[in-house]
């Protein structure tokens, strides 16, 4: 008898993440990071509120905002981290879906690479320990702490996020790289942040000590990773959690193959791999309203014939898929 309730036990645990489908809560909070600026979050949540239209940015999301945490939950924790230029609701859609299916979610604007602020924009050893800050956060002092699994942590990254999650994963990139992948292809977008900034030339001589490894993270989504050539085999060793990899096959930012393919070239077993077709870097951010479309027309127009709406309903069902998956 005691052996059917430990596998009844384990079997519900097991389901968590969709057994509490339903309403999600929302909050902004800001989270004290050391001597350095406070990072603003965003926190995603099952909840048994009751949600209402509410904006975020741009956006409007149904939410309940600063609504209770469900109760009785102990929920994976899945951090996301935007790219180049973006901030924690880029990828709202994603961040609510996951809720929705039981996850807790907590996505960070990078302190000077978002949209209002690019003063650090290639400062890129800052983005892993602002993503082990929020873990802490999340573990340690969030009001609701004791609702998150410290042993189902989850990271999602696009972009320079991508790079942000597989450094965090374990990853130590070479930017010794960085000038002559520059010197070979100018016209490349993030060339042109590293020639724009004044610490663009010290790149390269950033040492493997400056980067900040985080084995909570059990599992990672990885989409459109920026500098990926940095890595190498040998960069991507230590990069032993799962891991799901998208590729857009139209990216105009960030072309194949010194990116996206040259981190599933590398990583030290195969990923789960995706690859998009007619999908341009952009269509990983959260479908565009006219608002935003108006403000940012670079970063909501698609490929014609690309429906970014149906690809996320898509996208998102198989990330909640792989780290229902992989965070059991």
């Amino acid at each position: 008898m005691k052996r059917l309730v430990t596998l009844v036990s384990l079997a519900l645990c097991m389901l968590a993440p969709s057994a509490f489908a339903g309403a999600v809560g929302f909050r902004e909070v800001s989270v004290p990071n050391g001597t350095d600026a406070p990072l603003t979050v965003g926190i995603w949540y099952p909840t048994a509120a009751t949600p209402a239209p509410a904006p975020l940015g741009t956006f409007t999301q149904v939410v309940a905002v600063n609504g209770a945490v469900a109760d009785g939950i102990r929920a994976p924790l899945v951090v996301m981290s935007h790219g180049n230029g973006g901030w924690y609701g880029g990828h709202y859609d994603t961040a609510l879906a996951l809720a929705q299916a039981g996850f807790i979610v907590a996505a960070v604007s990078h302190t000077g690479d978002t949209y209002d602020d690019q003063s650090r924009s290639v400062r890129m050893a800052d983005r892993p320990r602002h993503l082990k800050r929020l873990i802490d956060f999340m573990l340690k002092e969030w009001s609701d702490r004791a609702r998150v699994d410290a042993d189902r942590i989850g990271a999602f990254g696009f972009s320079s996020g991508g790079f942000t999650v597989l450094v965090a994963a374990g990853g130590t990139p070479d930017m010794g790289r960085v000038a002559p992948h520059c010197q070979a292809h100018p016209d490349y977008f993030d060339c042109g942040l590293v020639r724009k900034s004044p610490e663009g030339a010290r790149m390269g001589s950033l040492s493997a000590a400056v980067w900040t490894h985080d084995a909570r993270i059990r599992a990672a989504v990885v989409a459109a990773p920026a500098l990926g050539f940095t890595f190498g085999s040998d960069g991507l060793k230590g990069v032993r959690e799962p891991i799901q990899l998208w590729r857009d096959l139209d990216d105009h930012i960030l072309p194949n193959p010194d990116y996206a393919e040259a981190v599933r070239a590398n990583l030290p077993a195969p990923p789960e791999m995706h690859l998009v077709e007619h999908a341009d870097h952009f269509d990983f951010l959260a479908p565009c309203d006219d608002r935003l479309a108006h403000i940012a027309p670079a970063i909501c127009r698609s490929e014609p014939g690309f429906d970014r709406a149906a690809f996320h309903a898509a996208f998102n069902r198989d990330v909640v898929r792989f780290f229902q998956e992989h965070l059991r």
